[in-house]
């Protein structure tokens, strides 16, 4: 889809279906759901464009290609921050182990050494 008027998209159009008229956040939200922005050839998307306008496009969202929709969907992290910090503690736990595991082994081979 294309949005050629990007401060009136803002003003006009995002606050009718969003708490904020920010076109970053629209375009971050997009972004959630796999929409990627057309980047112009001729500028290589390093300048910035003359006009106002601007292009998004997701490979489910076509036009008369209804039942596609159903495959647009929010992006879900793969590790939620609480299963990383339990991962964290998890694996601080087990170097530990892995440490009181090698003092006894050396204590052992050390016993085996005298008695031998």
């Amino acid at each position: 889809f294309h949005v050629f008027d990007q401060g009136r998209f803002a003003k006009e159009v995002l606050p009718k279906y969003f708490k904020h008229n920010n076109m970053a956040s629209f375009v971050r939200q997009l972004n959630m759901y796999g929409f990627r922005k057309v980047v112009n050839i001729e500028q290589g998307g390093l300048v910035k464009p003359e006009r106002d306008d601007t292009e998004f496009q997701h490979l489910c969202f076509l036009q008369g290609h209804e039942h596609l929709l159903e495959h647009i969907k929010r992006k879900v992290s793969v590790v939620k921050s609480e299963e990383t910090k339990m991962r964290q503690e998890d694996l601080s736990r087990l170097l530990y182990e892995v440490q009181i595991l090698r003092s006894q082994q050396e204590n052992m081979e050390c016993q085996v050494q005298d008695m031998k």
